[in-house]
Protein backbone atom coordinates (compact mmCIF):
# COMPACT_ATOMS: atom_id res chain seq x y z
CA UNK A 1 0.00 0.00 0.00
CA UNK A 2 1.50 3.59 -1.10
CA UNK A 3 2.38 5.53 1.22
CA UNK A 4 0.22 8.38 2.49
CA UNK A 5 3.90 10.76 3.20
CA UNK A 6 3.90 11.76 -0.47
CA UNK A 7 1.51 11.60 -3.35
CA UNK A 8 1.89 8.94 -4.68
CA UNK A 9 0.83 10.13 -8.19
CA UNK A 10 4.24 12.67 -8.11
CA UNK A 11 5.99 9.58 -9.28
CA UNK A 12 4.09 9.14 -12.88
CA UNK A 13 5.96 9.17 -15.88
CA UNK A 14 9.22 9.75 -13.82
CA UNK A 15 12.35 8.00 -14.62
CA UNK A 16 14.21 6.44 -11.88
CA UNK A 17 17.87 4.75 -11.66
CA UNK A 18 18.50 1.70 -9.49
CA UNK A 19 21.19 0.07 -8.68
CA UNK A 20 21.06 -3.26 -7.08
CA UNK A 21 18.09 -4.44 -8.09
CA UNK A 22 18.37 -8.16 -8.66
CA UNK A 23 17.41 -8.62 -4.81
CA UNK A 24 16.58 -6.92 -1.67
CA UNK A 25 16.08 -3.09 -0.94
CA UNK A 26 17.00 -2.31 -4.89
CA UNK A 27 14.04 -5.16 -5.99
CA UNK A 28 11.44 -3.50 -3.87
CA UNK A 29 11.98 0.14 -3.78
CA UNK A 30 11.85 -0.59 -8.12
CA UNK A 31 9.30 -2.98 -7.45
CA UNK A 32 7.44 0.19 -5.89
CA UNK A 33 8.32 2.75 -8.12
CA UNK A 34 7.35 0.81 -11.11
CA UNK A 35 3.75 0.16 -9.36
CA UNK A 36 4.01 4.34 -8.93
CA UNK A 37 4.11 4.62 -13.01
CA UNK A 38 8.07 5.69 -12.54
CA UNK A 39 10.40 4.48 -15.70
CA UNK A 40 12.95 2.37 -14.74
CA UNK A 41 16.81 2.20 -15.32
CA UNK A 42 17.55 -1.28 -13.88
CA UNK A 43 21.00 -2.13 -13.01
CA UNK A 44 22.87 -4.77 -11.50
CA UNK A 45 26.11 -7.00 -11.91
CA UNK A 46 24.07 -10.26 -11.70
CA UNK A 47 22.09 -10.47 -15.20
CA UNK A 48 20.50 -13.52 -14.83
CA UNK A 49 18.60 -12.56 -11.99
CA UNK A 50 18.51 -8.93 -12.75
CA UNK A 51 16.56 -10.13 -16.29
CA UNK A 52 14.31 -12.62 -14.33
CA UNK A 53 13.02 -9.57 -11.75
CA UNK A 54 12.92 -7.12 -15.10
CA UNK A 55 10.27 -9.34 -16.33
CA UNK A 56 7.98 -9.60 -13.65
CA UNK A 57 7.53 -5.74 -14.26
CA UNK A 58 6.21 -3.95 -16.89
CA UNK A 59 8.18 -4.24 -19.83
CA UNK A 60 7.77 -1.09 -22.05
CA UNK A 61 8.65 1.04 -19.40
CA UNK A 62 11.99 -0.71 -17.46
CA UNK A 63 15.42 -1.43 -18.87
CA UNK A 64 17.81 -3.52 -17.29
CA UNK A 65 21.27 -3.18 -18.02
CA UNK A 66 23.95 -5.52 -16.52
CA UNK A 67 26.48 -3.02 -14.87
CA UNK A 68 29.52 -3.41 -12.89
CA UNK A 69 29.38 -0.64 -10.27
CA UNK A 70 32.94 -0.01 -9.89
CA UNK A 71 33.59 0.49 -13.70
CA UNK A 72 32.83 3.92 -14.28
CA UNK A 73 32.39 3.49 -17.90
CA UNK A 74 29.93 0.76 -17.40
CA UNK A 75 28.16 3.22 -14.70
CA UNK A 76 28.07 6.26 -17.43
CA UNK A 77 27.01 4.33 -20.06
CA UNK A 78 23.70 2.65 -18.27
CA UNK A 79 22.56 6.15 -17.57
CA UNK A 80 23.26 7.40 -21.18
CA UNK A 81 21.29 4.51 -22.42
CA UNK A 82 18.29 5.18 -19.88
CA UNK A 83 18.58 8.98 -20.63
CA UNK A 84 18.13 8.34 -24.31
CA UNK A 85 15.32 5.66 -23.83
CA UNK A 86 13.57 7.64 -21.60
CA UNK A 87 14.44 11.09 -22.40
CA UNK A 88 16.32 12.33 -19.44
CA UNK A 89 16.84 11.12 -15.21
CA UNK A 90 14.62 12.73 -12.46
CA UNK A 91 15.22 10.29 -9.50
CA UNK A 92 18.17 7.33 -8.24
CA UNK A 93 18.47 5.30 -5.61
CA UNK A 94 22.02 3.63 -4.82
CA UNK A 95 21.66 0.36 -3.31
CA UNK A 96 24.09 -1.46 -4.46
CA UNK A 97 26.53 -3.58 -2.04
CA UNK A 98 28.40 -6.39 -0.90
CA UNK A 99 29.13 -7.94 2.20
CA UNK A 100 32.06 -10.32 2.68
CA UNK A 101 33.37 -12.75 5.56
CA UNK A 102 33.99 -11.13 8.53
CA UNK A 103 38.01 -10.76 10.22
CA UNK A 104 39.54 -8.69 12.20
CA UNK A 105 41.28 -5.79 11.14
CA UNK A 106 44.99 -6.38 11.82
CA UNK A 107 44.98 -10.08 9.57
CA UNK A 108 41.83 -8.64 7.22
CA UNK A 109 42.81 -9.40 3.49
CA UNK A 110 43.57 -6.19 1.33
CA UNK A 111 41.87 -7.53 -1.66
CA UNK A 112 38.57 -8.46 0.50
CA UNK A 113 39.39 -4.19 1.62
CA UNK A 114 39.70 -3.52 -2.07
CA UNK A 115 36.54 -4.94 -3.12
CA UNK A 116 34.08 -3.79 -0.78
CA UNK A 117 35.29 -0.05 -0.82
CA UNK A 118 35.11 -0.39 -4.47
CA UNK A 119 31.30 -1.65 -5.05
CA UNK A 120 30.07 -0.14 -1.41
CA UNK A 121 31.46 3.59 -1.73
CA UNK A 122 32.97 3.91 -5.16
CA UNK A 123 30.23 2.65 -6.63
CA UNK A 124 28.32 5.07 -5.10
CA UNK A 125 30.20 7.94 -6.27
CA UNK A 126 30.41 6.71 -9.84
CA UNK A 127 26.90 6.44 -10.23
CA UNK A 128 26.51 10.28 -8.27
CA UNK A 129 28.94 11.57 -10.47
CA UNK A 130 26.94 11.23 -13.80
CA UNK A 131 23.12 10.97 -12.28
CA UNK A 132 23.54 14.76 -11.15
CA UNK A 133 24.83 15.99 -14.82
CA UNK A 134 21.81 14.39 -16.16
CA UNK A 135 19.13 15.11 -13.44
CA UNK A 136 20.86 19.34 -14.28
CA UNK A 137 19.45 19.00 -17.85
CA UNK A 138 16.02 18.43 -16.40
CA UNK A 139 16.21 20.92 -14.01
CA UNK A 140 17.00 19.02 -10.74
CA UNK A 141 16.23 15.30 -9.13
CA UNK A 142 16.44 14.03 -5.87
CA UNK A 143 19.26 11.08 -5.35
CA UNK A 144 19.25 8.58 -2.03
CA UNK A 145 22.30 6.67 -1.58
CA UNK A 146 21.85 3.33 0.61
CA UNK A 147 24.17 3.34 3.63
CA UNK A 148 23.83 1.57 7.00
CA UNK A 149 23.67 1.76 10.60
CA UNK A 150 27.60 0.87 10.63
CA UNK A 151 27.98 4.38 8.93
CA UNK A 152 27.64 5.94 12.27
CA UNK A 153 28.54 2.87 14.74
CA UNK A 154 31.98 0.22 14.06
CA UNK A 155 30.81 -2.94 14.07
CA UNK A 156 34.19 -5.71 15.14
CA UNK A 157 35.46 -8.19 12.09
CA UNK A 158 33.70 -5.32 9.67
CA UNK A 159 36.39 -2.42 8.51
CA UNK A 160 35.98 -2.18 5.33
CA UNK A 161 32.30 -2.49 5.10
CA UNK A 162 32.39 -0.05 8.22
CA UNK A 163 34.60 2.71 6.65
CA UNK A 164 32.88 2.21 2.90
CA UNK A 165 29.08 3.06 4.94
CA UNK A 166 30.47 6.05 6.76
CA UNK A 167 31.93 7.27 3.31
CA UNK A 168 28.76 6.98 1.83
CA UNK A 169 27.20 9.64 4.66
CA UNK A 170 30.21 12.01 4.17
CA UNK A 171 30.20 11.69 0.03
CA UNK A 172 26.38 12.34 0.69
CA UNK A 173 26.60 15.28 2.66
CA UNK A 174 29.49 16.60 -0.02
CA UNK A 175 27.49 16.17 -2.89
CA UNK A 176 24.52 17.50 -1.66
CA UNK A 177 26.35 20.65 -0.10
CA UNK A 178 27.99 20.99 -4.38
CA UNK A 179 24.88 20.64 -5.96
CA UNK A 180 21.78 22.37 -3.40
CA UNK A 181 21.75 25.52 -5.27
CA UNK A 182 20.81 23.59 -8.57
CA UNK A 183 17.40 21.61 -7.60
CA UNK A 184 19.40 18.43 -7.08
CA UNK A 185 18.83 16.84 -3.54
CA UNK A 186 20.93 14.30 -2.19
CA UNK A 187 20.56 11.97 0.80
CA UNK A 188 20.69 8.31 2.48
CA UNK A 189 19.16 6.15 4.65
CA UNK A 190 20.69 3.93 6.75
CA UNK A 191 19.33 0.49 7.64
CA UNK A 192 19.56 -1.54 10.72
CA UNK A 193 19.96 -5.45 9.60
CA UNK A 194 16.99 -6.46 7.04
CA UNK A 195 15.47 -9.58 5.80
CA UNK A 196 17.53 -9.82 2.29
CA UNK A 197 20.16 -11.84 1.23
CA UNK A 198 22.71 -10.02 2.71
CA UNK A 199 21.22 -12.19 5.69
CA UNK A 200 21.11 -15.39 4.05
CA UNK A 201 24.19 -16.93 5.55
CA UNK A 202 22.51 -16.82 9.37
CA UNK A 203 21.57 -19.79 10.92
CA UNK A 204 17.95 -19.29 13.09
CA UNK A 205 20.38 -18.35 16.29
CA UNK A 206 22.08 -15.91 14.61
CA UNK A 207 19.36 -14.61 13.04
CA UNK A 208 17.80 -14.26 16.33
CA UNK A 209 20.65 -12.35 17.94
CA UNK A 210 20.51 -10.07 14.91
CA UNK A 211 17.25 -9.32 15.37
CA UNK A 212 17.84 -8.99 19.24
CA UNK A 213 20.55 -5.77 18.48
CA UNK A 214 17.37 -3.45 17.50
CA UNK A 215 14.64 -2.54 20.55
CA UNK A 216 11.81 -3.28 18.07
CA UNK A 217 13.60 -7.10 18.17
CA UNK A 218 12.62 -8.21 15.32
CA UNK A 219 15.21 -7.14 12.11
CA UNK A 220 13.60 -5.05 9.11
CA UNK A 221 11.76 -5.42 5.90
CA UNK A 222 13.06 -4.54 2.77
CA UNK A 223 9.81 -2.75 1.84
CA UNK A 224 10.40 -0.64 5.29
CA UNK A 225 13.63 0.82 3.99
CA UNK A 226 11.59 1.25 0.53
CA UNK A 227 8.82 3.59 1.98
CA UNK A 228 11.84 5.89 3.43
CA UNK A 229 13.55 5.99 0.31
CA UNK A 230 10.08 7.09 -1.44
CA UNK A 231 9.64 9.38 0.84
CA UNK A 232 13.48 10.87 0.42
CA UNK A 233 12.85 10.64 -3.74
CA UNK A 234 9.52 12.62 -2.99
CA UNK A 235 8.43 16.58 -2.94
CA UNK A 236 7.36 15.63 0.60
CA UNK A 237 11.08 16.01 1.38
CA UNK A 238 11.31 18.92 -0.45
CA UNK A 239 13.51 21.27 2.42
CA UNK A 240 15.83 17.67 2.79
CA UNK A 241 19.19 17.46 1.51
CA UNK A 242 22.58 16.27 3.17
CA UNK A 243 20.77 13.99 5.37
CA UNK A 244 20.87 10.37 6.45
CA UNK A 245 17.76 9.27 7.92
CA UNK A 246 17.86 6.21 10.43
CA UNK A 247 15.92 2.56 9.56
CA UNK A 248 16.62 0.51 11.96
CA UNK A 249 14.70 -0.36 14.38
CA UNK A 250 15.95 2.24 17.05
CA UNK A 251 19.54 0.74 16.73
CA UNK A 252 21.05 3.70 16.69
CA UNK A 253 19.36 5.28 19.59
CA UNK A 254 21.04 3.05 22.13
Amino acid sequence: MASPLFDPAAFLGKVAFVSGTASGIGAATARRLADLGAKLVLVDRDKIRLDAFAKTLASETVLAVEVDVTAIASVKEAIKRGVDNFGGLDLAVNSAGIDLPRCETASYPCEQWDRIIAVNLTGVFNAVRHQIPAMLVRGGGSIVNVSSIMGFRGFAGQPAYTAAKHGVIGLTKAAALDHAAQGIRINAVAPGFIDTPLLGHLNDEKRRAAAALHPMQRVGQADEITNVILFLLSDASSFVTGACFDADGGYLAK
